[in-house]
């Protein structure tokens, strides 16, 4: 049987287990069963009235129990004791493009990066993005982005007094209030920040997926190790439950 294969099956023995589990215990709690009875009327004088025997059979025995318990659990017990002693010799190699990235990993071990690489994905996809209407440069003294300059131009409204019509003989001249905008200076920006480019997202997203890929497959190499059967659970159930206790 292939690592793999145990596997699937401790589910459904684990189910089976605890249906024989809870009724042991249901049925431990019917202490009425365990009880029996046997008892006989004797007249004192001979000619007196014999009452009628009253009896009853004891219909649960412990030691029943403890068997049934027993014979539920050995499975479990055993094929349990098997997983983990081929867990300690099921290891496998994380490979990358024929690159070794970890060696000899413990297939339990790879159980648990596969979680902890969903979580670094989780991270990376909700990592902030540079705007890409932006151009940016990484600055190293800053240790952040910073956008190319951008000028714009700051404008300011003046009023200037202009002559409308021209003074005559006749009358005076006329005079307009006129406003303006006239160029007062430059703006120069430069945006900062701490996002990172798109480019550099998707590349860290596609080398968590072929790491994540890779634990996959060692952890699937790691299970098709071959399992060597266990078998504990008798050698513990006689120590609890000798034979001569009975």
């Amino acid at each position: 049987m292939k690592l793999h294969q145990l596997l699937a099956l401790i589910p459904t023995v684990k189910n089976k287990v605890n249906k024989a589990k809870t009724e042991v215990s249901h049925l431990i709690q019917k202490t009425d069963l365990f009880k029996g009875l046997n008892r006989s009327y004797q007249p004192r004088e001979e000619e007196g009235f014999v009452y009628p025997s009253e009896s009853k059979i004891v219909q649960l025995k412990a030691i029943d129990l403890i068997q049934k318990f027993k014979q539920a659990n050995r499975e479990l017990i055993d094929l349990c004791a098997t997983q983990d002693y081929t867990n300690c010799n099921a290891k496998a190699n994380v490979i990358i493009d024929g690159i070794t990235i970890l060696e000899n990993v413990p297939v339990s071990h790879l159980l648990f990066l596969e979680k902890q690489i969903e979580e670094i994905k989780t991270l990376i996809q909700s990592l902030p993005t540079l705007d890409l209407d932006k151009e940016w440069e990484y600055s190293q003294n800053r240790g952040y982005y910073t956008s190319t300059p951008k000028e714009t131009v700051k404008t300011k409204k003046i009023t200037e007094f202009v002559v409308a019509y021209e003074a005559t003989k006749e009358h005076p001249a006329q005079i307009k209030e006129v406003s303006k905008d006239i160029i007062e200076g430059l703006w120069t920006a430069i945006e900062f920040s701490g996002a990172l480019p798109a480019d550099t997202i998707r590349g860290y997203l596609e080398r968590a997926n072929k790491l994540y890929a890779a634990i996959v497959v060692a952890r699937e190499e790691a299970n098709s190790i071959e399992v060597q059967n266990q078998q504990v659970a008798d050698r513990l159930f006689d120590y609890v439950f000798p034979a001569n206790m009975n």
